[in-house]
């Protein structure tokens, strides 16, 4: 479970150095599920939710987001710093105002009721490929200057900007295979990463700030298990489980499971994407999104079709049996937890505000 309130703080800190996860893992990414707050929404941050199973996730609610204009401000800074820092390494880049970015092409699907989001794309998994680009790149004039540049100036460009684990593709993450942080004085950062620490600070530092909230987290976690654990949750699981039975969906017991099966099914088809078993210390494992390119088309047709099946049957036996009563038992116990907590919730709350 310690490592489980590691990842919310994770997420916490990426949330709060504007650090968005583009193109994350669809299993990670959900439609618009209501204008509802959770009792713990105000002390825990506007995108806060309890996703069932033991977890917590700290998420944009309600969409798409949009960035404050401190947010906005501190992303240019960042911009400006980075294309003076590729200037002193030899090569052009402009600094490109944030509000200028594309709009990610997925950004009105996670829009969609959960019920829409469910008939068009089921659970975002098989039926999107997160390997792509979020938006189109065409007005982007480092795309351009990129371009020009020959292979081997190519790769030259992508490891002043991006680093030791920069991929030009954007859409990836290097993690250290000793499992040692990113603040080691040896990493190399590139010119994108160094500008994003001195604006944002370095996340290893915000991550050791928020162990000071490891016994909120720790009571969280309980939390959790109590809402999991009330008679009414336990009483609709079941009949979220008998409902997707009738529908042909028989043998879960867990309300992640369908969206679990789902995902094995397309690891077992793009071969995962965990890397290499056995890094070398030193190596980087680069992890992403599968690409469906390599992928045989009738066999990911095949995965579509169950998970848009599955996702809409899921959601219709959520919706009938299973959401309601959810609801409710978890904002009681949410509201006696604020009521029994306050003081550190409210400690975590204004912590957090200015960062």
């Amino acid at each position: 479970m310690k490592n489980s309130r590691k990842a919310l703080a994770l997420v916490a800190v990426l949330a709060l150095a504007g650090c968005g996860i583009v193109n994350g893992p669809a299993a990670d990414k959900k439609p618009v599920e209501s204008d509802d707050k959770s009792p713990l929404a105000e002390y825990m941050g506007e995108g806060f939710s309890g996703g069932g199973n033991g977890t917590f996730t700290v998420r944009a609610a309600g969409g798409p987001q949009e960035s404050s204009e401190e947010q906005l401000a501190k992303q240019r800074k960042v911009e400006d710093a980075t294309a003076a820092c590729m200037k002193t390494a030899g090569f052009d880049y402009v600094a490109v105002p944030p509000e200028s970015n594309p709009k990610s092409k997925f950004s009105d699907a996670f829009n969609l009721p959960p019920d829409k989001f469910a008939e068009q794309y089921g659970y975002g998994i098989s039926t999107i490929d997160w390997s792509k680009p979020a938006g189109e790149d065409t007005g982007n004039p480092n795309t351009a200057i990129r371009n020009k540049l020959s292979a081997t100036a190519k790769k030259a460009y992508d490891k002043a900007l991006n680093g030791q684990f920069g991929t030009g593709d954007g859409n990836v993450v290097a993690i250290p295979a000793d499992g040692k942080g990113t603040n080691n004085a040896k990493t190399d950062l590139g010119c994108r990463g160094r500008a994003a620490e001195d604006v944002f600070g370095k996340r290893d530092d915000k991550l050791a700030d928020f162990s000071k909230y490891d016994s909120l987290f720790k009571d969280l976690e309980a939390l959790n298990k109590r809402v999991e654990a009330d008679q009414r949750v336990v009483a609709a699981t079941a009949a979220w489980s008998d409902c997707l039975a009738d529908a042909g969906h028989a043998g879960f017991k867990k309300v992640q499971e369908p969206r679990d099966k789902v995902s094995k099914k397309l690891d077992e088809l793009t071969g995962g994407n965990s890397g290499p078993q056995n890094p070398k210390p030193g190596k980087a494992t680069v992890v992403g999104p599968p690409s469906f390119d390599k992928v045989d088309a009738q066999k990911l047709a095949e995965l579509r079709k169950f998970e848009l099946e599955l996702a809409k049957a899921d959601q219709t036996c959520k919706a009938k049996v299973y959401d309601a009563p959810h609801k409710k038992a978890q904002y009681e116990l949410e509201k006696e937890f604020v009521g029994s907590h306050k003081a550190e919730l409210e400690a975590y709350r204004d912590g957090t505000a200015n960062r």
